[in-house]
């Protein structure tokens, strides 16, 4: 036995033997071939495991199925051996559900093993390991909540090795899935294991909140044993994202008569007249949002904030986990997770989520908690946890206003309104933030957003000013917003600005690039019996890149050029071809140029907004979408200069930038292999710099009749039903990963609250 070479042999004949002798030789061999695991050749040992998986004795199932899991962590290349026998992974996850308790604890370590490689987790989640790790774990909470209870649970989890280990490769596999493993997962186990799950996280999330470390990588702390917090939270995102992905019709009428009132055409006549032109109160228009059905009065009810001082504040924000962003131009869900899942499962973030904040003499904002670090208090420069959250309601006494950022994010109901407004306007999405704003107090200084917002006033009075924007341009998304501190002198404010009390019910609309400010000074009788302070939230409305007019115009050019792009232009000589390819990026840059300064490009396009109850509503808004279409093709005919586009394309190239920067979204159009490596992936190499430079020097007069063809027959031949098939694709992409977003993030949020809030039919 001194040489390991010979242990095989051996093996084999222990195996066959009858003797009595049989099973403590097998032992003896399977102990000496895990010592020599690193220089034994494997695929011998292989051909019996699958055997010794099956032995009627224990010891040797145990010890067979440790070898697998060593050999899993010993190479990359025994690793792959492993995966590759079928047999032995499908024998692995039977033995799960072994009722002899160590058999299924050294099942789980070794399947645990293979999962640490990527072949491996691949091998694990075709032959459904994710479903046997969550059954197994759910026969041990037959009903968690009603026989053991959360906190029970926990405790067994600390102190018991198999249901740890369950619960470890049940997470870690869910991790590492792809959307179709997911949808495999059988519906009722995936959502009965989620109920477990919530509930273990919000145990988590108290400790977390309640703990006094300084630290902000709360995934370096432990959840039970080995699982990392961050592992239990992204299991509970991701089994999450995909339920309620549809916007129903009835939801949508109410959100629109929440907003905009009851009136038969009220929205049709918004859109055409004011809609990012001026400011515009409607009047009690959410007055039935605010009665027992109204889409506010859900959220109210629940916290109690209509009546008396919002006592409760600390318990709304202890309830509340932070809601990393995500890149504006990332349609892959599975790449979100990846991207934040480190930071999913913080408490509140500072400047992320949360805002506590005044304006000092008109102009100076002044921020609670940088005052108090300024003063020598130590508290964590980013999260905040439960001390800090107390101390909100003290700068809320103190005269300070409460920004809460991601309402849609943290509660059903307001993710429903958000929903529906998107849908309404053919966007994305949009946002939802709160404002809970002292007496006689201003939360944020003058300033101008780069985005549309609804003001609507949910509890007290508060008086706005809104000023008119100080040219035609419309801010575009992404661009800094403006505090302006220059207005010191009233008789600079006295032309044009308007000046507006909110009630109760009221909604304002404040168009982008506008600059306004708001404060809580509106004088009351002593018999009045008005609430003193100030609720309201804003729904947002970003007008994202793709759905700006020019956007719209970038893909009407993609659209067709595709469809001109036959086999017999692409076999046209070498020269041409690259010239075309050349004409038609420089026809792009033309574009951009032009939306820089014609605001008819930058404003929001309605071709992907829900149908309207009003057919006459619909009609008209499709009318004015085809004409303002019809005339930004006209300003292209008659405004894109071919010198214009050069200039910029050689400027931004000596730079070493990229000309298409603010097209990156583009790439969702490119689907065939073929495009991908052609100039049309809108990605400039220096490589392909040089080459179009080189064709600029040389066939200038070629490239600029090139241009102009392009041009003209871009202009006269682009089709409106054709484009509009390929804009609402990429819209429907957008809001697929917005929605599979914010179903995650209601999720952890409604566990947090224990409450069922966050339904999964």
């Amino acid at each position: 036995m001194r040489n390991h070479e010979a242990i095989f042999p051996l093996l084999l004949a222990a195996f066959g033997s009858k003797s009595h002798v049989e099973k403590p030789l097998i032992k003896k061999c399977l102990n000496k071939i895990f010592i020599s695991l690193p220089h034994l050749h494997l695929p011998p040992i292989l051909a019996l495991i699958p055997s010794l998986l099956n032995s009627d004795c224990a010891e040797i199932v145990c010890k067979s199925a440790e070898i697998v899991g060593a050999a899993s962590l010993a190479s990359f290349e025994m690793s792959k051996q492993i995966a590759s026998e079928d047999v032995i992974v499908k024998r692995l996850i039977s033995l799960l559900r072994n009722s002899e308790r160590k058999i299924a604890i050294a099942a789980c370590n070794a399947v645990l093993d293979l999962s640490a490689g990527s072949v491996g987790r691949q091998r694990l989640l075709e032959f459904g390991a994710t479903e046997n790790f969550i059954i197994c774990f759910m026969q041990e909470f037959k009903s968690p909540a009603a026989t053991v209870g959360l906190a029970a649970a926990m405790t067994l989890l600390k102190e018991d090795e198999h249901s740890i280990l369950l619960l470890q490769g049940a997470t870690t596999l869910i991790n590492s899935s792809g959307i179709e493993h997911l949808q495999h997962i059988p519906k009722e186990v995936s959502e009965n294991f989620l109920v477990l799950l919530r509930g273990l996280w919000g145990q988590v999330y108290k400790q977390m909140l309640y703990s006094t470390s300084s630290r902000c990588d709360q995934g370096n702390e432990f959840c039970v044993s080995n699982i990392r917090i961050y592992n239990l939270v992204e299991s509970v995102f991701r089994l999450s994202i995909n339920y309620g992905l549809h916007t129903e019709s009835s939801d949508l009428e109410h959100v629109k008569k929440g907003i905009f009132g009851s009136g038969k055409d009220s929205i049709g006549s918004f859109l055409s007249e004011v809609w990012e032109v001026s400011p515009m109160v409607i009047r009690n228009a959410s007055k039935d949002s605010l009665s027992q059905d109204g889409i506010f009065n859900p959220f109210l009810q629940y916290h109690g904030l209509r009546e008396g001082t919002p006592s409760n504040l600390p318990s709304m924000l202890k309830c509340f986990t932070s809601c990393p962003a995500i890149a504006s131009d990332e349609l892959d869900i599975l790449h979100v997770i990846e991207e934040i899942k480190s930071n999913l499962g913080y408490p509140i973030i500072y400047n992320q989520d949360i805002r506590v904040v005044k304006t000092q003499f008109g102009k100076r904002e002044v921020h609670y908690f940088q005052e108090q670090r300024d003063s020598g208090c130590s508290i964590s420069p980013h999260i905040l946890r439960i001390n800090d959250i107390l101390g909100c309601e003290v700068a809320f006494r103190e005269g300070y206003s409460i920004a809460l950022r991601g309402m849609e994010f943290r509660y059903q109901t307001i993710a429903v309104i958000a929903d529906g407004l998107a849908s309404l306007f053919g966007q994305p999405s949009a946002g939802v933030n709160l404002y809970l704003t002292p007496s006689d107090s201003q939360g944020l200084a003058r300033h101008t957003d780069d985005h549309c917002v609804f003001v609507c006033q949910l509890a007290g009075v508060k008086r706005w000013k809104v000023f008119p924007r100080p040219d035609s341009q419309l801010p575009r998304l992404y661009e800094p917003c403006h505090y302006l501190h220059d207005l010191e002198d009233e008789s600079n404010e006295v032309h044009g600005y308007q000046q507006i009390v909110l009630k109760e019910g009221d909604v304002l609309y404040i168009p982008r690039g506008c600059p306004h400010e708001a404060i809580t000074d509106v004088d009351n009788d002593e018999n009045d019996t008005t609430t003193k302070f100030s609720l309201h939230m804003t729904l947002t409305i970003e007008i994202e890149p793709p759905f700006e007019w020019e956007g719209f115009i970038q893909v009407a050019l993609y659209s067709w050029d595709k469809k001109h792009r036959t086999p017999q232009n692409k076999s046209k000589d070498y020269v041409q071809w690259s010239v075309h390819l050349l004409s038609v990026r420089l026809l792009r840059i033309a574009i951009k140029l032009i939306g820089n300064f014609d605001p008819a490009f930058q404003k929001a396009c309605l071709v992907g907004a829900m149908p309207f109850s009003s057919d006459t509503a619909s009609e008209q808004l499709q009318k004015n979408q085809r004409k303002t279409f019809g005339y930004l093709i006209s300003r292209i005919t008659s405004e894109s200069k071919f010198s214009d586009a050069v200039s910029h394309l050689e400027a931004t190239l000596n730079k070493n930038e990229d000309p298409f920067e603010h097209l990156r979204w583009m790439k969702y159009f490119i689907v065939e292999e073929e495009e991908k490596e052609r100039l049309l992936n809108l990605s400039i190499s220096s490589e392909d710099s040089r080459y179009m430079s080189g064709l600029l020097i040389q066939h200038r007069d070629i490239a600029e009749a090139a241009f102009m063809q392009v041009r003209s027959k871009f202009s006269h031949e682009v089709e409106f039903q054709h484009v509009e098939l390929h804009y609402k694709m990429l819209l429907e992409k957008y809001r697929k990963v917005r929605k599979q977003y914010t179903n995650g993030m209601l999720s952890l949020h409604s566990a947090l609250r224990n409450e069922p809030e966050f339904s999964l039919s």
